[in-house]
């Protein structure tokens, strides 16, 4: 019990457990903004998530199965919230796929109207971001991405698309380079969100 992260004393012994409790913070945050956003167009924060991602990702990556993943939750979650958007016209199911079963989902004009009013729902948390210097976002940045890739690695985080994760990235001593564009890669040109990612295989 003592040594829990949420501990006042645990964090003032371990700058891990502050780092923690403050990404915890943060994560209320984003969760307030969006649910504030969510409530004004009459959605729950999952359905403006999932409109968000059609909006900006390929085709491909917008049907049931890969949503689920993406968001953490299970296939009836997103079944559900994809019922409601498809009742209220906000996105239209592509059922061309070879896979009768399956459908990808794109937004109907309802929809992109939609975005236009939510997209920008984590606008605040940027606009504190935006307020630290450069070479404090490129360490926040650089610190951030590793997380995520290892939180990938150790399976507590599902989905990811970053650069390390991905078959075309090497390694050069201490350069970082991407075999698909043919160049090396400065610290804030590491992407979290990579439309040409392909996992790369374990060996």
């Amino acid at each position: 019990m003592k040594k829990s992260t949420f501990n006042p004393e645990q964090q003032q012994k371990d700058i891990s457990s502050k780092i923690v409790a403050g990404l915890e913070r943060v994560s209320e945050v984003f969760k307030i903004l969006l649910w504030d956003k969510a409530k004004l167009v009459g959605l729950s924060p999952i359905q403006i998530q999932i409109l968000i991602f059609i909006a900006f990702h390929k085709k491909s990556l917008c049907n049931v199965s890969h949503l689920a993943r993406e968001f953490n939750v299970t296939k009836p979650t997103v079944s559900d919230a994809v019922r409601v958007l498809d009742k209220k016209g906000m996105i239209e199911k592509d059922f061309s796929s070879s896979d009768s079963r399956s459908y990808s989902i794109a937004l109907s004009d309802l929809g992109n109207y939609i975005i236009s009013q939510t997209y920008d729902f984590s606008n605040p948390l940027k606009k504190q971001i935006d307020t630290f210097n450069e070479a404090e976002l490129e360490s926040l940045f650089k610190t951030l991405s590793e997380l995520i890739y290892k939180l990938n690695r150790n399976g507590i985080l599902s989905i990811q698309r970053t650069c390390y994760g991905c078959k075309f990235y090497q390694k050069n001593k201490k350069t970082d380079y991407c075999n698909l564009l043919q160049k090396k890669l400065l610290n804030h040109e590491i992407r979290l969100d990579c439309p040409e990612y392909e996992e790369k295989v374990s060996n």
